[in-house]
């Protein structure tokens, strides 16, 4: 375990898995309040190839609080660890709300590729979802029940019970950081939150960024066109009913795609 700190003070924490690969190394992001800890089946098959860094955001696992839970501050944290690390252009791997973080980073520094993982980026279409649980989410009676369920809801039929076990006792479910994370799409009309990803995206204009999106959950059969329009040769790549889990779903399938695309 090692530790850094955002521009904005935060402590954020992290996992330096070193390899005797000289190949360029891989930051692991995470999703909605869970952790470094998620990536671990992972880690000792990235390893043999790579160097691998395994981080948590601001409010989750082991990393420090703070006051502001939005992407720029949370692209800070990955820029943190890999300024601390001396990291030149690494690969981003993120899932979920790791994701978007990493697709934020993308455009905003020299990195060598974006993968995300079962992250749209389409987040004016999240909030339909968001806006019919958005009562419970603020109750924080209600918050852990309604946080259990989404992520019940979108695990899918193929994650080992065990792994979803292991999953779900690493998580960090903080009712201020899960709210901090969703506040723009809670509280600013569609219109006004698909402006917000155009201009973030807006960032790869002109760059030469390898991006796949992997989803286990199909974002819908425009997807892939949407996400390439705004971003030049992005992929999309659709495992069918593996959930939002793909990458825990079935490892070794993943680490291959990863190194397939990497190469």
């Amino acid at each position: 375990m090692a530790t850094t700190t955002a521009a904005d003070g935060t402590t954020i924490e992290f996992d330096d898995h070193p390899s005797t690969a000289a190949a360029t190394p891989v930051i692991l992001v995470h999703g909605i309040t869970e952790s470094a800890a998620s990536w671990d089946p992972l880690i000792d098959r990235l390893t043999p190839h790579r160097r691998v860094v395994a981080m948590d955001l601001r409010g989750h696992g082991r990393s420090g609080s703070s006051d502001r839970y939005d992407l720029e501050a949370m692209a800070g944290d990955v820029a943190a660890v890999a300024m601390s690390l001396g990291l030149d252009r690494p690969h981003l791997v993120g899932h979920s709300l790791g994701g978007a973080v990493v697709s934020a980073v993308g455009a905003a520094l020299p990195v060598s590729s974006v993968v995300s993982v079962d992250q749209s980026l389409r987040l004016d279409g999240f909030k339909a979802q968001l806006m019919d649980v958005e009562a419970h989410l603020r109750d924080a009676d209600a918050f852990p029940l309604v946080i259990q369920g989404l992520f019940e809801s979108m695990a899918g039929d193929k994650i080992a019970p065990v792994e979803m076990a292991r999953v779900n006792a690493s998580r960090r479910p903080d009712q201020d950081v899960v709210l901090g994370v969703w506040e723009m799409i809670l509280s600013m009309p569609t219109e006004e939150i698909a402006a917000v990803v155009d201009g973030a995206r807006a960032g790869y204009s002109g760059l030469d960024v390898p991006y796949l999106s992997l989803f286990g959950i199909d974002p819908g059969d425009d997807y892939a066109a949407w996400i390439s329009g705004h971003i030049d040769g992005a992929t999309t790549e659709v495992w069918p009913d593996h959930g939002h889990y793909p990458h825990l779903v079935d490892p070794d399938r993943f680490v291959d795609r990863l190194q397939n695309f990497w190469a």
